[in-house]
């Protein structure tokens, strides 16, 4: 998940007493991640999700019983991420029972069903991020669905219609086959309508998005930039950064120069030219990702702490094993924060 929005600081629990584990109890969670189905219907290069034959979701019966802990932990935003989140059949009603409690809904989608369910998402959900891979050649390519541009801008199109101040956000995920198209990937985002644009490295190395075993070496080179698309893509970014100085300082770009420069820097250390560095991250203190499985996690790429269809949500984040995860937990070092392409920081109220 990548640069959401700000949210009111909370207490850092990452500075507590590493030998006290009553420390690293989570008594407000403003942040969930849930993906209400476990298939996607886009074929993406950069992700194995599409592959899944079983689907699951989340149930209405399911939620309903964790609304008590939502409440109590002080939820303050649910992000539907994917699989296609639209792809349940139960999504609108997922998402009013959870702005019932007053918790914002954000659907993060790949767009191909927008405009056949453009009122109903207009209804029922408070913003919408929507995968944007490049102009539409570009796109479709990674996508490797035919027309999904066009399908994903026609539904932009009657969102506005259903709702014309919806805030509609794009996200672009950076790799081999979209490297030297960011400037255009702007002035694409502009010309669909969107609200904004966000940029994310891809993720070469976890076991998330149905890869469970990793990929191999020759996957990843599918998808990881070889030393020559490097400076490429470094030459990408610094005219970005020169030319698009209006949509950076306007917030249309959400990353700063800085972190744009970062997707160069992951590139490079995938290669071994420089090192792995861990970005800012509290994600484990301040948020958690239910799968459709009902599996718990503290982010997208470490382990589940259990599961929501067995133990309420409270007893899963501050059980024994979530415990020790957050007491022993170094994001400096620990090998998978320092791959990590899609961080969450949410400042302590002392910042």
């Amino acid at each position: 998940m990548n640069t959401l929005v700000a949210i009111s600081p909370l207490r850092d629990a990452s500075t507590s007493d590493p030998g006290n584990l009553s420390a690293y109890m989570i008594r407000s969670l403003p942040v969930i991640v849930i993906s209400p189905h476990n298939q996607c219907n886009c074929r993406c290069v950069m992700c194995d999700i599409w592959r899944i034959r079983e689907p699951e979701e989340i149930t209405k019966e399911d939620l309903q019983q964790h609304l008590t802990s939502f409440r109590e932990l002080g939820v303050r935003w649910v992000v539907f991420s994917g699989g296609e989140p639209q792809m349940n059949s139960q999504l609108p009603h997922l998402a009013q029972m959870l702005r019932s409690e007053n918790i914002r809904v954000t659907i993060l989608t790949a767009g191909l069903l927008l405009e056949s369910q453009a009122e109903i998402i207009a209804a029922s959900v408070d913003d919408v991020i929507v995968s944007l891979d490049g102009p539409s050649s570009v796109h479709n390519r990674i996508r490797r669905v035919p027309g999904a541009y066009e399908q994903m801008a026609a539904g932009i199109r009657s969102l506005r219609q259903a709702r014309a101040g919806m805030i509609v956000r794009a996200r672009c995920t950076v790799q081999k086959e979209n490297h030297d198209s960011l400037r255009a990937t702007i002035a694409c985002a502009k010309e669909t309508g969107f609200d904004s644009i966000s940029f994310l490295a891809a993720d070469l190395t976890s076991s998330a998005f149905n890869r469970p075993e990793g990929w191999g070496q020759q996957r990843q080179h599918q998808i990881a930039l070889n030393a020559e698309e490097i400076e490429a893509l470094h030459s990408e970014i610094e005219q970005l950064i020169s030319q698009c100085s209006a949509e950076l300082n306007s917030g249309f770009i959400i990353e700063s120069a800085s972190k744009l420069r970062k997707i160069v820097h992951h590139f490079r250390a995938h290669l071994g030219q420089v090192p792995d560095v861990a970005p800012r991250c509290n994600a484990p203190w301040v948020s958690a990702v239910i799968d459709a499985s009902g599996e718990v996690r503290p982010c997208f790429f470490h382990a589940a702490f259990g599961n929501m269809r067995t133990q309420s949500l409270p007893d899963i984040l501050n059980g024994p094993q979530a415990l020790r995860f957050r007491a022993t937990l170094d994001i400096e070092a620990d090998p998978i924060c320092r791959r990590c392409v899609c961080s969450l920081y949410i400042p302590p109220p002392t910042e």
